[in-house]
């Protein structure tokens, strides 16, 4: 094997294979290249594997889930309503979760018809903080808001144009959630006209609407933000203190 290979390894992770180094002291000497390349190829294979480990725990289920939230989408938009009010009524410290014993009772009250394999995925998927017990704003929104940007045949259908930068979104907060969760019913009723009107303010053709005028047109619909839901939708959707909203995205949200 040649020199440079076995250098350049061992200068890329100088900064944590300390233990490496202190069993290896004279790295430099050309001899024990090869040796000590081959322990830090070693010993670099288990930082580089288990730093992404989590990611890789956690994207599996949400891979998993797939299938099962479509499943109980259609149950969850029905009666999202009373599953947030006793979650709501369960969660007494407002942190945003519950005990999974509690969700189990929920998901059987309102016959989300899950089999124990299923509840185990959803459990093990908005168990975000990883103690054991069940995210639940997470768990709604996912079924209710349509927060990630998606390639189908039903963002054609309704007709709301993507904008041609693609949006970098804020923090998605349980407070965002409460916000958008409130509004999405007014929201529903009135889209298709919101839409328009979003467009008659937007003179300049851009999807962009100041944050005066696109509140005024919620306004026009009867919905009245308050201070703090206003802060923390446009945390979300104006992440870079823009003062403009885009309001296809904001729509977007809420058709699926």
């Amino acid at each position: 094997m040649p020199s440079s290979t076995p250098s350049a390894t061992s200068s890329a992770t100088s900064t944590k294979p300390a233990t490496c180094a202190m069993q290896e002291p004279r790295v430099s000497s050309r001899p024990e290249h090869p040796k000590t390349s081959s322990s830090l190829l070693g010993k670099k294979s288990v930082p580089a594997s288990s730093r992404p480990q989590t990611t890789t725990t956690c994207s599996a289920p949400i891979l998993n889930c797939e299938t099962i939230e479509n499943k109980i989408r259609k149950n969850i938009q029905h009666s999202w309503r009373g599953i947030l009010k006793v979650c709501q009524e369960k969660d007494v410290s407002k942190l945003g979760e519950i005990l999974v014993s509690d969700f189990l009772d929920i998901a059987e009250k309102f016959n989300l018809d899950l089999s124990e394999g299923e509840i185990n995925q959803i459990t093990t998927k908005y168990d975000l903080k990883k103690n054991g017990r069940f995210a639940y704003y997470d768990f709604l929104q996912s079924s209710i808001l349509l927060l990630k940007p998606q390639e189908s045949s039903l963002l054609q259908r309704v007709i709301i144009q993507k904008p041609q930068k693609p949006m970098s979104p804020g923090p998605q907060t349980t407070s965002f959630f409460s916000a958008m969760l409130r509004i999405q019913p007014q929201i529903l009723c009135c889209w298709r006209p919101m839409k328009r009107t979003f467009k008659s303010y937007d003179e300049s053709h851009t999807g962009l609407l100041h944050i005066a005028d696109f509140r005024q047109v919620l306004h026009e619909y009867s919905i009245d933000l308050t201070e703090e839901e206003l802060f923390n939708i446009l945390e979300y959707y104006d992440k870079t203190l823009s003062s403009k909203v885009s309001y296809n995205d904001f729509l977007r949200a809420f058709i699926q």
